[in-house]
């Protein structure tokens, strides 16, 4: 059964546009590698300038596969370096009832 998951990725200074580009890349690698649904993924940015997707896994083992696959760890390496992962529930938006999100152009 799918697991849908919310990452919330907050840029470090100066990489904004490195992570939206690996954040677009994002499903493509999982999707090619195996590992998620062909539902497309929801990815929006908060106030504080946080990127936030929305994506569904086909499986718990499916994650756990994802952090030995070498294709999956070089671009989490890349998020790594322009990013720090961050708590959803560390966005303003979380504590608001309807969390509202601006639109991340496509």
């Amino acid at each position: 059964m799918g697991r849908f998951v919310i990452a919330a990725y907050r840029p470090k200074a100066g990489c904004e546009s490195r992570l939206v580009a690996a954040v677009r890349r994002h499903a493509s690698v999982l999707r090619a590698e195996g590992l998620i649904s062909e539902r497309p993924p929801y990815v929006m940015r908060a106030g504080d300038g946080t990127v936030v997707e929305v994506f569904e896994w086909l499986s718990t083992a499916a994650i756990e596969r994802a952090h030995s696959n070498p294709a999956v760890q070089a671009l989490w390496a890349e998020f790594g370096e322009a990013c720090d992962y961050v708590p959803v529930g560390a966005l303003a938006e979380a504590g608001h009832i309807f969390s509202e999100f601006d639109a991340l152009p496509a």
